[in-house]
């Protein structure tokens, strides 16, 4: 007997893809003002940096929005 399996892992889903799915549509669900506020919240900002001989070169700053 196999262990029963998540159904976003069965669905092909890593958590992180579940987890943002789920969270988008609670923050659509919102009234405003809260939900505008939530929405602001959704942006993603990251630095990308890429190694060299041991040393890490300049980063590169991303600013992403998620997925719709």
């Amino acid at each position: 007997m196999s262990a029963p399996m998540p159904f976003w892992r069965a669905a092909g889903m890593t958590y992180i893809t579940y987890s943002n799915i789920c969270a988008s549509l609670v923050r659509n669900c919102l009234k405003e003002p809260h939900k505008s506020e939530a929405l602001s919240r959704e942006k993603v900002h990251f630095a990308i940096s890429t190694w060299n001989q041991g040393k890490a070169e300049k980063p590169v700053i991303r600013s992403d929005l998620p997925e719709e």
